[in-house]
């Protein structure tokens, strides 16, 4: 039986998986030259750039459920640990303008930037609300539902949304949030916010299994059940869009779930691979990177588009800035072991300041 404490490592795996596709996306909007971005490679490069948020929002969601779950087994309340999740989501949704305010500074950007909503804004409104609403059923049936209703409904309305005159009365900054706004957006709610809730249903799955072989089981599920979701959108990509209008690529549903079905059967490769007897003992770099994702983020995207490389910015040909990235993402792997072995000994030193008890003495 699985320990309610123990780790599932695929999952850093897959984050890990989730920040070089993010570096990746980066490094090679930064550093490429205009002339060269016309080729099929790079064009294919940027279609697999595109999923890293999706992954980024997909893993949120599930640990949102798996983090509340472990709350209850643990002796909490349902009450606690949902408001703890919530809370969780609005300190990331600070941590967004504390993002922003360094970028600022940084950058010598104009005050305007200090509004931009990007994957951290969307990220923590939608913890918030994952946790909100995990707190409100008490069924893994009902929660499960509500995930599946809440990502749907998100992605069938986006084409709505998108386009709908209502919204327009409302403050650019406000607006932003809800739908693309020039300047001010990279992410909003409509759609992205359906792959964090997408991810709790996958999230509520998980955290009802407790033997290794269920969770085998339900991984080759989810694996099947993905590249389905996935195929089955992209046939419907063919067929007479029942919406006035909707972009394939932006606000389209089809396109929403053809990545939500890829993400969903990369879960399941994930968890495959990290099955293999080799993996079991060995170091992994993805996870290495994954247990570092927040970290990676913060420091990586001020020295891809900052100051830092400016020499690099646009001037490299597509091969010289693959070849970057591959420097680059080596850097950022050194980063996050310097970091975790910073934290472990700032921890061991707390520890050894700790007063010991007559029984931790009686130990010795």
């Amino acid at each position: 039986m699985r320990d309610a404490s123990q780790r599932r490592g695929y999952l850093d795996w897959m984050r890990g998986l989730a920040v070089l596709v993010m570096i990746q996306a980066h490094t090679l909007d930064s550093w490429t030259r205009l002339e060269a971005r016309d080729g099929p490679l790079f064009g294919w490069a940027m279609f697999v750039a595109g999923f890293g948020a999706p992954l980024f929002l997909f893993l949120a969601g599930i640990t949102v459920v798996l983090s509340a779950g472990s709350k209850v087994r643990r002796g909490g309340a349902d009450g606690a640990a949902s408001r703890a999740v919530v809370r969780r989501g609005f300190w990331v949704f600070f941590l967004a303008f504390l993002f922003r305010i360094q970028a600022w500074i940084l950058g010598w950007g104009p005050a305007r930037s200090l509004l931009k909503v990007d994957i951290l804004n969307i990220m923590g409104l939608s913890i918030a609300a994952a946790g909100a609403l995990w707190g409100a059923f008490r069924s893994p049936m009902a929660r499960g539902a509500v995930f599946a209703g809440a990502t749907l409904a998100i992605t069938l309305v986006t084409p709505i949304v998108r386009v709908t005159p209502l919204l327009d009365p409302l403050p650019d900054p406000i607006e932003a949030y809800i739908r693309p706004i020039h300047g001010l957006t990279t992410f909003c709610i409509f759609p992205w916010a359906g792959f964090l809730f997408a991810g709790g249903l996958a999230g509520v799955l998980l955290d009802g299994v407790r033997e290794r072989d269920a969770e085998s089981r339900l991984n080759l599920r989810l694996f099947l059940g993905g590249l389905a979701l996935a195929i089955g959108a992209y046939a419907a990509s063919f067929l007479p869009s029942p919406y006035e209008r909707s972009e394939f690529w932006g606000s389209s549903p089809a396109f929403f779930l053809l990545r939500a079905g890829i993400v969903t059967a990369a879960l399941g490769l994930a968890y495959a691979w990290n099955a293999r007897r080799t993996a079991l003992t060995g170091w992994s770099p993805l996870q290495q990177l994954g247990r570092s994702s927040l970290f990676i983020y913060w420091i990586h995207v001020e020295m891809v588009y900052g100051l830092v490389s400016l020499p690099l910015h646009k001037s490299l040909s597509f091969g010289a800035s693959s070849a970057a990235l591959a420097v680059f993402a080596a850097f950022m792997l050194v980063c996050a072991i310097v970091k975790e072995r910073v934290m472990a000994r700032w921890a061991d030193s707390q520890r050894a300041g700790e007063p010991q008890t007559p029984c931790d003495s009686s130990a010795q």
